[in-house]
């Protein structure tokens, strides 16, 4: 399921690239290459979530072992992201996708052949790594290899996939934990990923490297992967049954002063830097920033949360808890195509607002979700309004941040969108523990408050669009 909201959301790195990608042969191989290598990404992030219970039970782990299983992947993604583009571009972006594929599946095996949790969190992190490196060469890749018309109709192609992929990987996933065991859900990508690095070597070059090179901003990476760990570890803690401890907070305060000190060293560094902050000159590009991180947020902690409570409180199968989440990503099919052309006419600034307000009213449905209430006349409606909410934000958000900065900028403010969005998740996961600890009635009761929280962010989020995006019309963004 969050794997088509992100997908719709990374659709702005693969446009916002200028540079043409040169291929060995037919196009469209390139879009397939893509297509394979990004789905590595989409089909363990939402399979795993549905397998967090088996997890549990089988590495005997508790609340926080469980955020850990999301959060040790969702760190080095969302810290090293905008490293691996910048990675691509130095050292060719077919290579990168490969290495980063290599490293996905390797990783992928070392998390189904994980004897103990802490084996399984560190084979996790490893397949963050890897993520963040094919994830943004993928997508550079797929905008550099058309243009025209044909650019326009890859992505969408592109696009449709990663909703597919959504759509199937919850219920084929939780088929195989139900059948199989949840190891088998990490041996899904290996098909995957030896495909894409046949068609990676076959069908794509890396073009030709630049003449000149600006350092790499090792070090900023390296800070922000240290502040979003701290951070990460102490809000886990301090959330969850130990409470705010002295260490809790001790490691709350080092991610923040961490942070600040990488916020330091990108202002010294400007435009060498990972994250440029002439980016927020700009106001609508600070709308933009904070709606990405509070939807995103919520929605990623409803999606950690919901086949949770589904499996644990209501009894559900992981077949059955997967397929709960379809709703999602075939509604985002169907209308984010037509949003996006709304907002391409009138602006994007009434569908920022409108959507996010929409999926905090989807949010507050989820309050009827009951240990035995039926799923046709609770979970489904609240599904189908976040599922319309969300399709009126997605595509609008892809024109918005384009739109947002100078051109020089629009390829790192794609992809600082895109980081976001994986953070916002992130820091949401890491504030679950409170809920994930409850059983029975005392897991439904946390639920309903972490979906009064959610809809609080998601109306805060369209505030923010309503505040801070001027009511202009789009300018179209060209290929």
């Amino acid at each position: 399921m969050m794997s088509s909201a992100h997908a719709a959301c990374d659709l702005a790195q693969a446009r916002a690239v200028k540079q043409q990608v040169v291929t060995q042969a037919r196009p469209w191989l390139a879009l397939l290459t893509t297509i394979l290598a990004s789905s590595l990404a989409f089909v363990d992030g939402s399979v795993v979530n549905v397998g967090l219970p088996a997890i549990g039970r089988d590495m005997h782990g508790g609340p926080a072992d469980l955020q850990w299983v999301v959060n040790a992947y969702l760190l080095p993604l969302s810290a090293l992201l905008l490293l691996g583009g910048a990675l691509g571009d130095r050292f060719g972006r077919q290579r990168l996708l490969v290495g980063g594929t290599v490293l996905f599946a390797l990783s992928s095996v070392a998390c189904a052949l994980a004897p103990t949790l802490p084996w399984l969190l560190a084979a996790r992190g490893l397949q963050g790594v890897g993520a963040a490196l094919l994830m943004p060469n993928s997508l550079a890749i797929l905008g550099g290899a058309f243009s025209g018309e044909a650019r326009g109709r890859a992505i969408g192609v592109w696009a449709s996939a990663g909703s597919i992929t959504g759509a199937a990987g919850p219920v084929l996933g939780g088929a195989l934990i139900d059948g199989v065991g949840w190891r088998s859900i990490f041996l899904l990508n290996i098909p995957l990923a030896a495909a894409a690095i046949w068609l990676a070597h076959r069908f794509i070059a890396n073009g030709p490297r630049p003449s000149t090179s600006a350092p790499l901003d090792l070090a900023g990476a390296g800070l922000a992967t240290l502040a979003l760990g701290g951070l990460t570890w102490g809000l886990t803690l301090g959330a969850g049954r130990a409470g705010w401890s002295t260490l809790a907070m001790a490691l709350v305060a080092a991610g923040s002063l961490l942070f600040l000190a990488f916020l330091w060293l990108e202002d010294r560094l400007g435009d060498r830097a990972m994250m440029p902050l002439v980016l927020f000159g700009s106001r609508s590009f600070i709308g933009l920033s904070l709606m990405t991180l509070l939807l995103y947020g919520a929605l990623g902690g409803l999606l950690v949360l919901l086949p949770y409570l589904l499996i644990e409180a209501a009894g559900y199968s992981a077949t059955r808890a997967g397929a709960a989440l379809l709703p999602f990503p075939l509604i985002l099919t169907v209308l984010s195509p037509v949003m996006g052309g709304v907002a391409g006419r009138f602006g994007p600034r009434w569908p920022l607002t409108i959507g996010p307000m929409i999926v905090a009213a989807g949010f507050l449905l989820m309050l009827r979700i009951e240990a035995a209430s039926s799923y046709w006349t609770t979970t489904l409606p609240a599904m189908l309004v976040i599922s319309l909410g969300m399709a009126c934000a997605t595509a609008p958000l892809t024109t918005a941040v384009l739109t947002s900065v100078d051109a020089p900028h629009t390829g790192f403010a794609a992809g600082l969108n895109s980081a976001l969005a994986r953070a916002g998740g992130l820091i949401a996961t890491a504030l679950l523990g409170a809920v994930l600890i409850g059983r029975g009635a005392t897991l439904v009761e946390g639920f309903h408050g972490a979906a009064s929280v959610g809809a609080l962010a998601c109306a805060i989020a369209g505030l923010c669009a309503l505040l801070l995006i001027p009511g202009v019309k789009a300018s179209p963004t060209g290929s």
